[in-house]
């Protein structure tokens, strides 16, 4: 966690804010760190009715209400090593098998970090279907305008990091990348401090090649990633020039409450980037939460794209009345390579909005 990030973000902590309580986080105990960065640490609700405290590792802050059920769930990437030979991580993976957490976690690495980062593999040959995600966000800075932004930016639902990056290289001012996946925070906090990126390449089944090569970005200095609810973040009303959230919404539990955090956090007459294929799955979002996506016998005959544009255009009972959509893209392209053999290509919905000025 950079000091700068800290310092001039203010975290708020979770706990105190689902009580409807404001209390800044404090640093308590640093144990490991560099000039900038705080590797190892705790942060403290000072709230002498709440003390919540929330562990810093690898770098990353983990910021979220509740703490003990999201440890229990990554402790698998938290504690895994990165130091173990492709040969041996390989047997490892041979011995866990097929559909194993162990292998689940592999594909998904492979997966998100080479259309990540597979632009800048020297070993790479086919550059085809790379870097797919960066097209995106370029699609959305074009249709955005101007990109002088006079507040810190915001990435939700960052990946494994390279859009913050990209957003760091096209402004002057810092960038949040926040994330639930740890495993992928792990990928992106070792690109910002160490400029290497290693992760396994799925080839086939469960073959995979190591691939370690160096990414030094632009602007990275003022990049930082942490853990944390992309419906309920930890930071005050009003504290982002910029919001950027990039194939999101139809992989969390309640999209309605991610946009209403966008739409919370963002300056009055500030942007935000939401784009979205809708791969809509019982598994990451309840079917009731759904924009669209099902019953072809209501009003939207199941489409999503209208039910989201209704919610942004102040067309639906439950529209988003701070956020006004001011443009759109219906099909930008976002390829997702599975292994050799296999990429899936969606076709995402891509949206500019704003936040409406406040009428004095």
């Amino acid at each position: 966690m950079k000091r700068l990030h800290f310092e001039t973000l203010k975290p708020i902590c979770p706990q105190c804010r689902r009580q409807g309580k404001i209390s800044f986080l404090d640093i308590r105990s640093v144990f490991r760190e560099t000039e900038k960065t705080i590797l190892e640490g705790i942060l403290i609700c000072p709230d002498e009715q709440c003390f919540s405290e929330y562990p810093i590792t690898d770098g990353i802050p983990i910021i979220v209400a509740d703490l003990r059920n999201y440890i229990s769930q990554n402790i698998l990437p938290i504690f895994s090593r990165n130091d173990l030979s492709d040969s041996l991580e390989s047997l490892i993976g041979d011995c866990c098998g097929p559909s194993s957490a162990y292998d689940i976690r592999r594909q998904h690495l492979s997966a998100y970090t080479y259309a990540h980062y597979g632009d800048i593999d020297p070993k790479e040959d086919n550059r085809d279907n790379v870097g797919s995600i960066l097209k995106v966000l370029k699609c959305g800075l074009e249709a955005f305008g101007n990109i002088e932004i006079s507040a810190p930016i915001i990435d939700m639902g960052c990946s494994v990091g390279r859009t913050s990056f990209a957003l760091a290289e096209a402004s002057k001012n810092i960038v949040i990348g926040i994330d639930l996946n740890y495993d992928m925070l792990k990928i992106a906090s070792r690109v910002l401090n160490d400029g290497m990126v290693r992760y396994p390449k799925r080839r086939v089944g469960m073959v995979y090649d190591r691939r370690e090569f160096s990414a030094i970005f632009n602007g990275a200095d003022r990049v930082d990633f942490w853990a944390c609810d992309a419906m309920a973040l930890p930071f005050t009303a009003e504290s982002f020039g910029l919001a950027v959230s990039l194939n999101v919404t139809d992989c969390i539990s309640s999209p309605y409450a991610h946009l209403q955090e966008l739409a919370r956090i963002l300056k009055p007459g500030a942007k935000g980037i939401i784009s979205t294929p809708y791969d809509w799955s019982s598994g990451a979002t309840p079917v009731e939460a759904w924009f669209g996506g099902h019953s072809q016998r209501s009003a939207s005959r199941g489409a999503s794209e209208s039910v989201l544009r209704a919610l942004l255009q102040q067309q639906h009972p439950q529209a988003i009345q701070e956020l006004c959509l001011i443009s759109e893209i219906e099909n930008v392209p976002w390829s997702v390579r599975l292994h050799d053999r296999s990429i899936m290509l969606y076709q995402t919905h891509l949206m500019v909005v704003q936040k409406t000025e406040k009428i004095v």
